[in-house]
Order: structure tokens, then sequence, then C-alpha cells
């Protein structure tokens, strides 16, 4: 038990560090999709 205990302890950080990441990322690629659409909206 303690064993799974010390696995779970370690993954934590981990995971909320690549879950902001990925947010940051979608916050990038949100920006440049809506930089785009409003490229295309203005050229229209």
């Amino acid at each position: 038990m303690s064993s799974e205990i010390m696995d779970a302890e370690p993954d934590r950080p981990d995971q909320a560090a690549v879950e902001g990441e990925r947010g940051a990322l979608v916050a990038v690629l949100v920006m440049v999709v809506l930089g785009v659409a409003g490229i295309f909206a203005v050229s229209t």
C-alpha cells in the first residue's frame, strides 16, 4: 500500500506541470486561430 502512495505522489506535480504547459499551448493556439480568423474576416 505504501508503495502505491509513494508512486502517486511524484506524479501529481508532473501532471500539474503538464496541464500548465497544455493550457499555455492551448492559449497560444487559440490566439493564433483568432488572429487568422480576424485576418480572413478583414480581407473578405
